[in-house]
């Protein structure tokens, strides 16, 4: 059974959020806001960050707002795969960090987030959907998807839940400035 995200536990998988996408998505710009949101408070809580590039020859690389915040311990992995985890390499990676719950964020809501969400279920992580940070083209395909996975035994979730379930407490180290990020 889902518990709550514990910081020790969790890693941030950002999903194929490149440059020749934004313009065709309905909701690209509150995506990369919120996915802003998450690193640097990843970043400011030692959770792990790996972001997915599918096929970024011809679709770009990650949008620059996210890239200058990564920091150099940040996997950045291209693919060709639209689900992460039928990508070799990716599913090394991930077995690597050793953690079990998956904050999941990224395009194409229906495709690459649903191909790889659906693989980590099946590989037993522990997959929160970060729906504020997830897109698509059409509001239908995002809404459908995100029922789908549901169903499938993904916990929808937001940033803000799920920066306070790392957290815990008010009383966080961290509290203060991760607060800040989300005002």
């Amino acid at each position: 059974m889902p518990g709550l995200l514990d910081s020790q536990n969790a890693v941030l998988m950002i999903i194929d959020i490149q440059e020749k996408f934004r313009p065709i998505l309905f909701n690209a710009e509150q995506v990369v806001e919120k996915t802003r949101q998450l690193i640097n408070a990843c970043n400011l809580l030692g959770v792990p960050v790996l972001v997915s590039e599918h096929y970024p020859k011809g679709l770009g690389a990650t949008v620059p707002e996210l890239t200058g915040l990564l920091g150099p311990e940040a996997l950045v992995l291209e693919k060709i795969s639209f689900g992460c985890m039928d990508d070799a390499g990716i599913d090394t990676d991930m077995a690597s960090l050793k953690r079990k719950q998956v904050m999941v964020c990224g395009l194409e809501a229906h495709v690459c987030v649903n191909q790889t969400v659906v693989r980590l279920l099946e590989k037993g992580y522990e997959v929160h959907l970060i729906e504020d940070a997830i897109g698509a083209r059409s509001e239908t395909n995002y809404q459908i998807a995100l029922r789908k996975l549901a169903q499938f035994g993904a916990v929808p979730s937001c940033v803000e839940m799920a920066l306070f379930e790392l957290m815990r407490t008010a009383k966080h180290p961290q509290f203060k400035a991760v607060q800040q990020l989300i005002k």
